[in-house]
């Protein structure tokens, strides 16, 4: 079963599950741009990094990085920490370093391995290396998604919506000292 469907009938969860996969996607292209560059062991360093980057996005997003259970109450830090350890979650809830991650993408070793070998031939092994580097960081990516809708689930803890978008300038300018630059028209007051 999907991420998706897991979270189905939960709003806020399956706002959180499509945020999240978008973001997988963007960062699996890169990693998967860079798999094709016949570089020893760049394509391992360029998805540790990715899926380190990757990995408190998608916990901030289900509302599950440390910080943000350290500002819950007890009773639910303590039902998320119950729930985390239920499921297994190795990198929800936590600090993720590059260790940890390194060790996630090794555990999908064989076709990391394949990549390595592969990408050697040209054009065709490019191509190849290119697709099993963005299956394997989705996978992983999945896998921590479902992984985060479980604890979620389980705790019954419900994550926080994003506030809407506004704008840098209105945040640091007073409104009569905002300036805009002439291709953009001046908001109407």
């Amino acid at each position: 079963m999907n991420a998706l469907e897991m979270a189905q009938g939960h709003p806020t969860l399956e706002k959180a599950v499509r945020r999240s996969r978008a973001m997988l996607h963007r960062k699996a292209m890169t990693g998967a741009v860079t798999s094709m560059v016949p570089i020893p062991g760049m394509d391992l360093f360029v998805d540790a990094t990715l899926m380190s980057k990757l990995i408190p996005q998608i916990n901030q997003a289900f509302g599950l990085t440390p910080e943000q259970i350290s500002r819950m109450d007890p009773e639910r830090q303590e039902k998320l920490q119950k729930a985390i350890a239920t499921v297994g979650a190795v990198m929800v809830g936590r600090m993720v370093t590059r260790d940890l991650v390194l060790r996630a993408i090794k555990m999908v070793g064989v076709r990391l391995t394949t990549k390595q070998a592969v990408r050697y031939v040209p054009i065709a092994g490019q191509v190849a290396a290119a697709s099993l580097g963005y299956a394997a960081l989705r996978y992983l990516g999945e896998q921590h998604i479902r992984e985060c809708v479980r604890v979620c689930l389980e705790a019954g803890h419900v994550p926080a919506l994003p506030g809407p978008v506004t704008s840098r300038v209105a945040e640091v300018l007073p409104e009569k000292k905002r300036r805009f630059p002439l291709w953009l028209k001046r908001p109407a007051t």
